[in-house]
């Protein structure tokens, strides 16, 4: 895995979004207007970390590609789930 590879896998539009719907499926993320988005931007680079997805995702644009961060083929929906699901519980502060 090179770090490039995972920085534009953090980075790619696709894959914030298909993990953001993954962990909203989940009943991870709260209510309310960013919640997605600012829970997307605290665990994106994580889960780009995941075991295998950099390189499947260089893999894919080396293959030429035009949006690998979309294609379950490149990384599947199951594998993201899985990588959200080891993810330690979210611990929601007192009132």
């Amino acid at each position: 895995m090179a770090y490039y590879d995972l920085s534009q896998l953090a980075d790619d539009e696709d894959f914030k979004d298909r993990i953001g719907a993954a962990a909203q499926s989940e009943g991870l993320i709260g209510i309310g207007s960013g919640a997605v988005e600012q829970w997307t931007a605290d665990y994106r680079w994580t889960l780009a970390a995941s075991p295998g997805f950099a390189d499947a995702y260089a893999s894919a644009v080396v293959n030429f590609n035009p949006r690998p961060g979309r294609d379950p083929a490149v990384i599947s929906d199951a594998q993201i789930l899985s990588s959200i699901q080891a993810l330690p519980p979210v611990v929601e502060p007192l009132p």
